[in-house]
């Protein structure tokens, strides 16, 4: 089972930039595709950012591509969302999920293909 922790979240004004991580222990971090989510006030909890096993493919949402970049380092157990040109909207809850896949191809972007979530961490984005 992998647990998951995510850090750097907190407060930046619009047009800044975060970078959040998410810290994997207890798998083979190298057998699990990455998922970045988000879930604001009053609203659904949605997908941003999947990356492959290998960090050879990604996929975005329309809504942040071109401003954030997921990557992963399988040395260190951690998955990355760099995150630019910061937008009020993109103020959320951001959790990074894992699934265990035996293809390296895959990403998912529902969360229900997720089995193992962090506990979120807040990004608050002001006017």
């Amino acid at each position: 089972q992998v647990q998951l922790v995510e850090s750097g979240g907190g407060l930046v004004q619009s047009g800044g930039s975060l970078r959040l991580s998410c810290a994997a222990s207890g798998g083979t971090f190298s057998m699990y595709v990455m998922g970045w989510f988000r879930q604001a006030p009053g609203k659904e909890r949605e997908f941003v950012a999947g990356i492959t096993r290998s960090g050879v493919s990604t996929y975005y949402a329309q809504s942040v591509k071109g401003r954030f970049t997921i990557s992963r380092d399988n040395a260190k157990s951690a998955v990355y969302l760099q995150m630019n040109s910061l937008k009020p909207e993109d103020t959320a809850v951001y959790y990074c999920a894992a699934r265990e896949v035996s293809l390296n191809y895959i990403v998912y972007t529902t969360g229900a293909d997720y089995p193992y979530w962090g506990q979120g961490t807040q990004v608050t984005v002001s006017s």
